[in-house]
Formats: C-alpha cells, structure tokens, sequence
C-alpha cells in the first residue's frame, strides 16, 4: 500500500506539472502573439502599398477639413513630411497616403485594430492612454486655455486670468466666489476633463461641467451663453476664435493652465515604426522645417518654442 500511495501522487505531481507547463507555454504564446500583431504595421505598409493616417475634422490648425474637404493643418504637414520619408527608407517611390477621418471617441480604437497607422491629430500622452497606444516624439508644446465672451463678467476673467480686482485682497476663497454656479464646457475625451474636474474640487467649487463633442461646439455654447468658459488646447482655441464669423465677441485668455506636449500616437509593441516616425520628426527639425510649419500656422516661434524642438531632437 505504501508504494502504491507513492506511486499515485508521483503520477499526480507529474500530470500537474504537465497541466502547469502547458498554461505557462499557452499564456507566453499568447503573449507573442500579442505582440506580434501588433508589430506588423511595416510589414502592412509593404504589403498594401499604403499608409494610412488619421485627422480630425475641426482641431485646427493641428487637424482639419480645409474648404475642399481635404485634410490639412501642421500635424497633417509633418505627418507628409514623415510619408516622404516612409517612401525612401521601404523604397516605396508609389506609396498611397490615405488619410482617414477620425474622433475624439474612436481615434485610440481605430490605431490598436490597425485601421489606422499615425495619429496626424493633437493628443497628449498619458500613462493611462500608453496603456492603450503609444507615442512619437512631441510635436508641440501645448496646455490648456480659457475662451470666453469678450462681454462676459470681468470677475471670471480676472479669477482664470490669475489677477484679483485691486479693491479685495487676493485669497483662496476669491477663486471659488468668481467662479460658483457657473458652467464650465470641455471637449469630451480630452485631459482637460480631469483637470477641470480636480479644479473644481480643489476650490470646492460648485460648478456645472458640460462636455461637448468638439471645440466647435463648445464655441457656440459661449457665443449662445449656455456656457461661461470653454476650456480646451489654447491653439486650438485661438484658431476657433480666429476663424468664427463672431470671434469679435469672443476672448482667448493668455493663460496656460497645464503644460501638455502634443504627439502622435500609434501602436504598442511596434519600435520599428515608432523608430522611424521619430528618425523622421528629429530629421525635419534638425532641417528647421518643423520651424517653418510652426511660422505658417502659429507665427513667429520664440525662444522658449525653438528650445523645445532642439530638445526633442534626437541625435544620430
């Protein structure tokens, strides 16, 4: 009985380890499968003859729909500028650019299921979204910004504008009195929503929080009054107001709340093309191109802006 006790649990222990060797294989199997799926947008590239890039339709002037329909903005032109090089370095001289119309609430979709290559959009990097995609090298430096009627009370754009009326001393509970009641409007979607959202706890102010589905949207709750403040990417704000038929009625505060570079996103688990896609932004601004672009859509850089594009370059 004894050695045949033994025998039943030596047989036991090996069929368990058998059972546990065979999770182990399927979980690392699946594993590399993952990544492998996820690693072919090169190789897809090769195969279709195409690259497909994503836009939106109104985040100028990163992203949008010019007067023919067809995309445009600075993203749009760096993302030419890194087609080009897609073209030499696969020596692909007849590579189709697609460009595919995305939104706030599908762009990270359409870029995991490979529907999409790049992200030619504005999008800051985040460790939850990295979860989900990951990202160039920043293409801008951004954050976000206020816009308001011009007519709108003075006491709201003095609190958001940092400065106190000089009749009442500057304190913490002068933020909350300027702001309490008030609706506050923000782009689905975007960080601006959590920020936004920790403000309004940290002043314990009791504000009403309206997303919308895009700045354009949120502009005509300011200009119809329905929202006091929209809050958003500043350059894009500024490019709303400066586009509006009404933006005579509509102000953009100088204020930055948050400093949030801009990126491309595209697949996890994919270095070779993230590889490439930084090769080519480094490249176009060592050239001083990208400098160029940020002139045509923003105006002059200053110091600070040339700085940033000679610290996101990566040597050789």
């Amino acid at each position: 009985m004894k050695v045949t006790g033994q025998s039943n649990f030596d047989r036991y222990r090996s069929r368990l380890g058998t059972l546990v060797f065979a999770l182990l294989a399927t979980i690392f199997l699946l594993h590399l499968l993952n990544i492998r799926g996820s690693a072919q947008t090169l190789d897809r590239i090769r195969n279709t003859g195409t690259l497909k890039l994503g836009y939106y339709a109104d985040a100028g002037p990163f992203s949008y729909q010019d007067n023919d329909g067809k995309p445009a903005g600075y993203a749009i032109e760096l993302c030419q500028g890194i087609a080009k090089d897609i073209k030499n370095k696969l020596n692909l001289p007849a590579l189709n650019v697609e460009f595919v119309l995305v939104t706030g609430e599908n762009r990270f979709e359409t870029v995991q299921q490979g529907k999409i290559d790049l992200l030619c959009g504005p999008s800051v990097e985040t460790l939850t979204r990295r979860k989900e995609v990951s990202y160039s090298l920043p293409i801008f430096p951004a954050g976000v910004g206020a816009l308001m009627r011009a007519d709108g009370p003075v006491q709201i754009r003095e609190t958001l504008s940092g400065r106190e009326p000089p009749y009442r001393p500057q304190w913490r509970g002068s933020i909350s009195l300027a702001l309490q009641k008030r609706t506050f409007s923000v782009v689905a979607g975007t960080t601006s929503v959590n920020w936004l959202n920790s403000k309004l706890d940290e002043f314990k102010i009791e504000g009403k929080v309206v997303p919308v589905q895009s700045p354009r949207e949120g502009v005509e709750r300011v200009l119809d009054r329905t929202s006091d403040v929209l809050f958003g990417e500043r350059s894009i704000l500024l490019d709303l107001k400066k586009h509006n038929p009404s933006g005579k009625d509509l102000i953009v505060l100088d204020r930055l709340f948050t400093y949030e570079p801009l990126a491309f996103a595209l697949a996890r688990n994919d270095e070779d093309f993230r590889l490439l896609v930084d090769q080519s932004l480094s490249d176009l601004n060592r050239s001083g191109e990208t400098q160029s672009l940020y002139k045509q859509f923003f105006g002059e850089p200053d110091e600070n802006t040339l700085a940033f594009f000679r610290l996101r370059t990566i040597g050789e």
